[in-house]
């Protein structure tokens, strides 16, 4: 499938996630955006890297960054557009087929597609925390800085 049919899709499921989670209509696209570009991201990168913690790690940062972005655009918080952006990202089929493993008594197999899982969660947990750490920092020297010259 090419890139353009993965970034309608997931633009669409992220607007689906965004209307269940009530986020303001005024920040539907750019909520929109932010998953699908990720998810663009993340299928990209992982044709390159074959790799799914690579690829969701700089999808995640790249949802942080653009998060930081419209959340100063818009004047709102940060997980308005974080949280329905990182939605496509998350590896619900991996959980699935985790339980499903166990519940056949496949151990091994639920072990490896767990700790896959696992990684792949603490990846995209990893890229939006950097960014926000990162996006802190600044607020908090440039805040300092100002403070410092009016006296």
């Amino acid at each position: 499938m090419s890139l353009y049919l993965h970034f309608i899709y997931s633009f669409m499921a992220t607007i689906s996630f965004c209307i269940f989670f009530n986020v303001p209509k005024k920040d539907l696209l750019y909520a929109s955006l932010t998953g699908s570009i990720g998810w663009t991201l993340y299928i990209y990168m992982n044709n390159i890297t074959n790799s799914a913690s690579l690829s969701n790690f700089i999808a995640a940062t790249a949802i942080g960054l653009l998060g930081e972005i419209f959340a100063r655009i818009n004047k709102k918080p940060v997980t308005v557009f974080i949280i329905p952006g990182i939605v496509p990202l998350v590896p619900g089929y991996g959980m699935y087929l985790t339980m499903l493993d166990i519940i056949n008594n496949d151990f091994y197999s639920a072990a490896k597609t767990g700790s896959d899982t696992i990684f792949i969660a603490g990846s995209i947990a990893i890229g939006v925390i950097l960014v926000s750490s990162t996006a802190k920092t600044f607020k908090r020297r440039n805040k300092k800085n100002s403070s410092n010259t009016m006296i």
